[in-house]
């Protein structure tokens, strides 16, 4: 005799797919689907609607067993769809994030919402819980980007870049709080004009450390053997900011640096001044929240980042990093654990590896 598809009301309390449906188990996802019969609708575990009571509940292994008893699919999970329902959410944000980057002026939330079907409110959740930014943010960067790319034509004056950036007016860029160059757009094009920065190199157990600091924070932690190489790498970054050799006051920043890479330690107590994108300030921010002794591999530095399929934009994050082993980039590896490109020597990253896991065992 065949397994009945639905259950009775009086089994429904026992039985551990209920516990799901409660739960929101998104390991349930795609398991089977419960229908509502006061509303007619049938859902997937995981769906953010309100829960029914259990009285008014059916389970039913297959969705076409749900439709054939009546019921019809949810509007807002899409239990038909084969695709699991954070596959859904990622897919809808992501195409929000296509029509962003494909239109001159960034569409407004309430015209995004409508195109994903949601509420405003639902879709501005939707899409910072996937990517972790708002989309105003979202295209903010992407603007943000496209200024970098204006300032670094030779021809192209700051003005001229702010407008060809999608900005009507450049008083609306001034009036922005997002600054992610981390200087106005003039000290940007000419290499960190004004901007002070005090450095100081010592060697360390990793060879030679270059600290780098403005008056707000560590801005370039840099790792090598050659003390040339390494002041060259931090004049090519700040070729026209005002660098000079930290005194004595600075021996404390260089040494809270020396201790942090001998013994590493879950968080670092000295303030960062560090800039990138968006993006890159996010795939850092979640690069700090892995602890030492520990591994990711792109792939679920991706996932980590609400984005599955920007492995080699994380790969790009990595790189672009200014402060070694405070952003702990050297933890992430290959999907199969092997050690992968390190911007400071891959031997380097093993060292550190071996170091943290040493410790973390100990």
């Amino acid at each position: 005799m065949n397994k009945p598809a639905s259950l009775s009301i009086k089994t429904i309390n026992d039985d551990p797919r209920w516990q799901a449906v409660l739960e929101r188990d998104t390991d349930a996802d795609g398991t089977f689907v419960y229908a509502i019969s006061t509303t007619g609708i049938y859902c997937r575990p995981t769906c953010p609607s309100r829960r029914p009571k259990p009285e008014h509940t059916r389970i039913f292994t297959h969705p076409h067993q749900a439709e054939a008893a009546g019921f019809r699919p949810c509007l807002r999970c899409l239990p038909q769809r084969e695709e699991t329902l954070q596959q859904q959410q990622i897919r809808i944000v992501e195409d929000a994030c296509r029509q962003i980057r494909e239109n001159e002026i960034a569409p407004d939330l309430s015209k995004l919402a409508a195109h994903a079907g949601f509420s405003i409110s639902h879709f501005h959740k939707l899409f910072k819980q996937i990517t972790g930014i708002t989309p105003k943010n979202y295209a903010q960067s992407l603007r943000m980007q496209k200024l970098e790319q204006e300032l670094n034509k030779s021809e192209t004056s700051v003005t001229e870049a702010i407008y060809n950036s999608g900005y009507n007016e450049s008083s609306n860029f001034y009036a922005s709080k997002n600054r992610l160059l981390g200087m106005t757009p003039s000290a940007y094009k000419k290499g960190g004009a004004n901007i002070m920065l005090n450095y100081a190199i010592a060697p360390c157990s990793l060879g030679k450390i270059l600290v780098a600091a403005t008056s707000k924070g560590i801005s370039s932690i840099l790792l090598g053997d050659d003390t040339d190489i390494l002041l060259d790498d931090l004049k090519k970054r700040f070729p026209k900011a005002d660098i000079s050799q930290g005194g004595t006051e600075f021996e404390a920043t260089l040494n809270t640096c020396l201790e942090f890479i001998d013994q590493p330690q879950p968080q670092f107590s000295l303030p960062l001044d560090i800039h990138g994108t968006v993006f890159q300030q996010k795939i850092w921010q979640i690069l700090r929240q892995i602890p030492p002794g520990q591994t990711v591999s792109y792939a679920e530095l991706a996932r980590l980042a609400g984005m599955p399929k920007a492995a080699r934009a994380v790969a790009g994050a990595c790189a672009a990093n200014p402060v070694a082993v405070v952003v702990p980039c050297h933890r992430v590896v290959r999907n199969d654990g092997g050690l992968s490109g390190y911007r400071w020597g891959v031997e380097r990253k093993r060292t550190l590896l071996n170091k943290e896991k040493s410790k973390a065992q100990n």
